[in-house]
Parts: structure tokens; sequence; C-alpha cells
């Protein structure tokens, strides 16, 4: 059998994977890219393998960097069976939709500009009908159920304790008379979380595909960062300001509902005017927790309790839920002490962006990151100090206060990986650490070899494992996706194009003259190199 890196290789972003065995091709997740325009720029290639051949895809949970490309699957051909559990499926039947939304939406803007340049429109990746015909596709389990695929394949679902509905997927694949069990970890949770579950452990497998977000760092205690959280809030309100949280709509923004609902609901001594109000400025985070409300049989104890003492998780006297596009704009005229809680948990889009645009400038203001900040986007550009942003056409000076709470993190950290890792009973032959950037998948491979000594490889794109009896090869792909790779030399021409024309203008005509000349033969040479390039990444990546 075969594994293939199709996403989530040396980054944080688009988990897909292909295992192909003698007579089908399974898929583990389809997600979206997300972070610069590189890397979005990847969501529109085409697919690296035959759609119309894939016969199943299991999604490991619903958020949209391991789902959101599912109706453009669909759309270029893909016919097979979708499997996950019952929680993921309620959540991708909001967040694909929400998903397609923002893709017309983006695409109509662009179009218009596009129009008055005289340029052909654009298509959007997919559209709400794309995501709703998609969700037919779907078939939806429990945790612990053996789910047999066919006379080879039997899978099974047990908790990740990442989001609601969120899978470690163990797949048994018989050939050749020999079972081989290989383990998918998916996004792994932090133990002591809020609401959902802590994650399970798994006691064998003989290959493991794990996940290393975090593989270089240790988050601290969850209570912490909420006690912290509480105290931002406080300060801010003293001095007249607002707090804004830039927070995933799925799971990250109900753990810090339930938290306040804790602080402002159940604290008899706080006095009533501390409970400034909350506002959820996010309508696909009001229709996720209304599926988080669905899905109780899926909490922790401490949940469940509060919820047969009459206690309802995600309502409290201050708190706000914001629907309408005018509510929203309200809020940035209103200039009484306030917390928002808007999406994108990155803010690379969505309603939080307008927030910011709105809130960065004024130094009495807060800014409070609760997860992963991913490379290139403007909360991970804000988080690395940053002292002005361009914003929604404007630039905008950065003077507020800002703080990262990485104990609100869904992802575990380098302390959990291990201990989880070491609750194997019989430990994997190998180890292949995705889902994170290169320095972090290096530093947990090494504690992982010295720690169990277990082979721990870290794939580039398009990486191909061959699995047999007698040994495992690797068909190395790419280091550098080709289309970054495209895009980055395509960069630097343009750069050095503008230096060019600068000196040009500088010099006198017959100097101008031998420039351009130098030039063209220079860029010609350039791009011969480029397309030389592409053709030998993609001839690796076969």
């Amino acid at each position: 059998m075969d594994i293939q890196f199709y996403g989530a290789a040396r980054m944080v972003t688009g988990s897909n994977f292909l295992l192909t065995t003698k007579n089908y091709k399974i898929l583990i997740d389809c997600g979206m890219f997300q972070g610069n325009k590189e890397k979005e720029r990847m969501n529109f290639e085409p697919f690296s393998y035959e759609v119309g051949d894939i016969d199943y895809l299991i999604l490991t949970h619903a958020h949209i960097d391991h789902s959101g490309r599912i109706p453009k699957l669909v759309k270029d051909g893909f016919r097979g069976k979708i499997l996950c559990t019952k929680a993921t499926y309620d959540l991708c039947s909001i967040m694909l939709l929400d998903s397609a939304k923002i893709q017309e939406a983006d695409v109509e803007w662009e179009n218009k500009k596009r129009l008055r340049a005289g340029k052909p429109p654009l298509e959007p990746l997919y559209t709400m009908r794309d995501a709703e015909i998609s969700l037919n596709y779907f078939s939806s389990y429990y945790y612990d159920q053996r789910i047999r695929l066919n006379e080879e394949i039997t899978i099974r679902f047990k908790d990740a304790g990442h989001i609601l509905g969120s899978s470690i997927v163990e797949i048994w694949v018989r050939e050749d008379g020999e079972t081989t069990k290989i383990v998918f970890s998916g996004d792994l949770g932090m133990p002591g979380r809020p609401i959902i579950r802590q994650h399970e452990y798994i006691f064998d497998a003989d290959y493991l595909i794990l996940e290393s977000t975090y593989g270089d760092k240790n988050h601290e205690p969850f209570k912490d960062s909420s006690e912290k959280l509480i105290d931002i809030i406080n300060r801010t309100v003293l001095r007249g300001g607002t707090v804004i949280i830039p927070s995933f709509a799925v799971g990250r923004t109900q753990e810090i509902i339930y938290e306040l609902n804790k602080y402002y609901d159940r604290n008899p001594a706080l006095e009533e005017y501390v409970k400034i109000p909350i506002y959820v400025d996010s309508p696909l985070a009001v229709n996720a927790t209304e599926v988080f409300q669905r899905n109780s049989s899926s909490f922790n104890d401490e949940a469940k309790e509060m919820i047969l003492s009459g206690d309802n998780l995600f309502q409290f006297e201050n708190l706000r839920y914001v629907k309408t596009t005018e509510e929203s704009m309200a809020l940035n005229k209103a200039s009484y002490p306030k917390v928002i809680i808007s999406s994108s948990g990155m803010a690379t889009a969505g309603r939080v962006r307008h927030h910011l645009k709105h809130n960065l400038w004024d130094p009495r203001n807060s800014l409070v990151f609760v997860g992963y900040q991913a490379e290139g986007t403007l909360g991970r550009i804000l988080l690395d100090g940053a002292k002005r942003v361009k914003l929604l056409g404007e630039e905008i000076d950065v003077q507020l206060e800002i703080y990262d709470l990485e104990g609100f993190s869904g992802h575990a950290d380098q302390r959990t990986l291990l201990n989880w890792i070491g609750k194997f009973r019989y430990k994997p032959k190998k180890i292949f650490l995705v889902h994170g950037e290169e320095e972090p998948a290096r530093v947990l491979s090494g504690l992982i070899e010295e720690k169990y000594n277990i082979e721990t490889i870290i794939p580039n794109y398009g990486d191909k494992i061959n699995i047999t009896k007698e040994k495992v090869e690797i068909r190395r792909g790419m280091s550098i996706d080709p289309v970054m790779l495209k895009q980055d030399i395509e960069n630097e021409i343009e750069e050095a194009y503008k230096k060019i024309e600068a000196l040009k203008s500088k010099s006198s005509q017959e100097e101008a003259e031998n420039i351009s000349k130098n030039y063209d033969e220079l860029k010609n040479k350039i791009i011969e190199l480029k397309n030389s390039l592409m053709d030998l990444n993609i001839l690796l990546s076969k």
C-alpha cells in the first residue's frame, strides 16, 4: 500500500492524505490551504490524483483546514462515500455552506475590480449549491463503532478531544493475508479542556501519522490562561477600552463563552458593574453554538453537571449574540467598554478585520489571541510585533496591547504529544509527522527518536510512502509546493523589474538601453530556469 501527503506537510494547513491499497483509494481529510496568498492559491490547483478514482473520504473533524475542499472534490467528480462522526457532519453542514458563501463574496468583490480593469471574471472555488450537493455524500457514525468499508478495510473513530466530533482514525488494511494497522491522529486536543471530553489513547499501530503543530512548545495550563483573560478584560475596561478576541467560530468561541459564563453567572460576589457587554459577532459561531447544544452527549462530566443543574452553558446575562451586519457595524460606533469575540481566528477574513481596523490604533484597547496563528496571516503579523498594518485598504497604526494566551490552544503541546505516544503498548514501526511547520516537527522528531527509539519521518508535499511486508520505501515529493515556488520566483522577478525600472529612470538614454537589453536576457534565463524547476518538482511528486 501507499500513503501520499498532499497537504499539511511541513505546514499547518490543507490536510489531505491519500491511502492506496491494491483495490481501493481512500482520502483522509480534504482541507483548505489557509495563510498567505501563495498558500491560498493552492486551493485552486487541480487535485494531485484522479478524483473520480477515490472510493472513500474519511474526515477527522470539521475545521476548514481539514474539510474545506470537500465541495471542490465533489464538484470535480468524487462520487464515493464521506465518513465522519455525527457531530462532525452537523458542523460541516453549516461550515461548508459558510465557506462557500465566503468564496462567492470574495469573487464577487474581485470581479468588480476586474471588470473595471477590463479583465475576465473569475469563478469561486465552489458555490453554495456545490456545498449543499457535497453534504449528500456524508455518512455519520459514533465513536468506537467498527465500520467495515469492504472485505479489506475496517475503520474506527476515537475521540481526539480537539473540537466537538473530532476523531483519531484507526484503519486496518488486510492484503496478501497480512493486516496492517495505520493510525491518523487528526488534531489532538489538550487534556483538561472545557465542554468536550479528553482525547482517547491508542494502544497499538504499525504506522502512525501524527500532528506536530506545537512539537516545540508546552502550553501554560488552561486555568491560568482563563484567569489571565478575565484579568485582561477587567484592566482594559477600567481604562475605558475594548477587548477584541479573534476566535475560531467552532470550538474556541464556545470554550470562551463557557468560561465567561462560569465567571459572570456563577460568581455570587461579583458586582453588577463588572458585567460589561460580551458580544459574539460571528453568524457561524452562533450557528455552531446551536450545534453544540444538540450534541451535549459528547460533553465532559463538568459540562453535563452544569446542564443538569439548569444552567444554559452558552447564555448569561451580559452575553449578546450579533447576527446582522448592521449590529456588527454599530459595535464600532459605540464608545463604551466591551468585549468582541469574532471570527476568523487568524484574522484572515470575516467581521473581526473590521473590528481590528477600528480598534488597533487605540492604546486603551486590547487584542487577545487564543489559538494558533499560521505564517503569513494577519494574526501572525500582529503577534510578531508589526507596528503598522494595511487592513481593508487602509494603513493602521498598532497601538493597543496584544496578548497570546496559548493555554486556550486546542492543539496538544509537546508534553501531551509525547505522553500520548508513550501510552502505546505496541509502538509504531514508524511515525510520520504532519500538520506542523518545519521547526516544531523537527524538534518533536528528535525527542520521539531519543525517548522511544522510533524512526520518525517529516514528509514533504507529494511524498509517497510505499509499505510492504519487507520494507518501507519513501519516494520524495517536493520540499516546496510548485504553486508556491512559481509564485515566489515570479515575485522576485517583479521586484527585480521594479528596481531596474527605477535605475533606468536615473540613467542616460544609452545606459538605460543597455540596462534593458541586459535585463531582458537575464529575465529570459530566469523564465527558463523557473519552468525547468517546475518540471523537476512535478516529476519528483509522481
